[in-house]
């Protein structure tokens, strides 16, 4: 069976797809991921093998457009208005983005690349003549190049949102803003195109849909890295300490800016309690705090769940990746969302009762504090933790799915 995979411009839109490219590639059938060119020495590293025919969507770009689509609509959480979409400088009004430069920008940012993928993956399906569609929230490529080979596509989750989401301020619903799909011969597009859907989520942290729902464990891949030389702390359970992970993306500075950046507060309300610290960010954003004590220690670039089974709480800022892999490590969560989905994953985790949600425009140190302290203070999230953790790895594995799939690709 030939597989293939279409992915967005953005890491964490595609690690949750990797186990699953490894699971088929273990049963002997071939995988190829259609994505942007800049995403190629990724998915390489992956050990998956790229087909770089995709447009260069800028999803950077795209998250600040939708800061200023809330601030217009009155949903942004923020005192100051968000960043430029283009120059990604503070803007002093919502204003200071005009319509000309919307229309232009989208135009050249977003329309161009996505009808220039749209046309490249159907060429390349038709070349390449896959059995199966695989495809994640922000790829709709592989919907169309399904359709138009007259194949099934499924649709992969990266975690506990989904694609019928009606949360204020968030744009997740598939759209076909280019017309691709009548240019194609595949009609005009409609929801219930998409069928089928890959769950990676326990019941508890399961979003709605209407098509019919393919349960698969959350395998973490966060990835390439080494694993620490020794379990930091030593085993859970025996330090004289509880060791609490801070994890600290990228993605909030770039896309919200300064206003959103809680990683001092963070660090200091963490400090402050008798705990030990482990802190994984960038380096830009590591030399903003200045000297740190030796009860903090700095990792970089150490795949997270590497680290997360070897801790009593991960505080984090509610992207799907983070939120999922402390899902598989049954680690209680403090998550400080900033924009985008994060703050619908927060929410969700925080009914299941394994995690606190804390929106970052919020934050400050006591209260920061107040929240860790809680979770380690208190048995009922670290239960919560560990029953989301068993109902997950209930879930049938990437590799019993492959068995599942082949179905779908036989039947039609």
């Amino acid at each position: 069976m030939r597989v293939l995979f279409t992915v967005s411009a953005w890491r964490g839109h595609w690690y949750p797809l990797v186990p699953l490219g490894w699971a088929l590639q273990a049963a002997g059938h071939e995988v190829r991921v259609a994505c942007a060119p800049s995403q190629s020495e990724g998915i390489t590293g992956a050990g998956l093998t790229p087909a770089p025919v995709l447009g260069e969507v800028d999803m950077v770009f795209l998250g600040r457009l939708q800061n200023v689509w809330n601030a217009q609509e009155g949903s942004w959480p923020y005192p100051a208005p968000p960043l430029h979409p283009v120059t990604g400088e503070p803007m002093g009004a919502v204003g200071d983005f005009t319509f000309a430069e919307f229309a232009r920008e989208s135009g050249r940012r977003l329309a161009e690349p996505t009808r220039q993928g749209f046309d490249a993956v159907v060429g390349f399906a038709r070349r390449w003549r896959p059995d199966l569609v695989v495809h994640e929230l922000l790829s709709l490529e592989g919907v169309l190049a399904a359709r138009v080979l007259g194949v099934p596509s499924v649709l992969q989750l990266w975690g506990p949102v989904g694609a019928e989401e009606d949360e204020p301020g968030l744009r997740l619903r598939p759209e076909d803003p280019t017309g691709a799909f009548r240019r194609h011969g595949a009609g005009e597009f409609r929801s219930d195109f998409i069928e089928y859907v890959i769950d990676p989520c326990p019941a508890a942290l399961r979003p709605p849909t209407s098509a019919t729902r393919l349960p698969m464990r959350y395998v973490p891949y966060n990835g390439p890295g080494e694993a620490p030389g020794e379990a930091p702390g030593g085993e859970p359970g025996r330090r004289e300490r509880p060791q609490v992970c801070v994890a600290w993306g990228n993605s909030a500075t770039r896309m919200v800016g300064r206003q959103a950046f809680v990683l001092p507060e963070v660090v200091e309300a963490v400090m402050s309690l008798d705990v030990e610290v482990v802190l994984t960010a960038n380096p830009a954003d590591v030399r903003a705090l200045g000297e740190l004590p030796p009860s903090v220690r700095v990792l970089e670039h150490r795949p997270l769940h590497l680290l997360l089974p070897h801790c009593d709480a991960v505080v984090h800022h509610g992207g799907a990746g983070t939120v999922m892999t402390a899902v598989a490590a049954g680690v209680p969560q403090l998550a400080l969302p900033c924009a985008m989905d994060q703050f619908l994953n927060s929410r969700r985790m925080a009914a299941t009762g394994a995690a606190i949600d804390l929106p970052a425009h919020r934050v400050d140190v006591p209260s920061a504090r107040a929240a860790v302290a809680e979770l380690l203070g208190r048995d009922s999230y670290r239960a919560a933790a560990a029953e989301l953790r068993r109902a997950s790895d209930e879930l049938p594995s990437p590799l019993r799915l492959v068995g599942r799939l082949q179905e779908l690709a036989g039947a039609r």
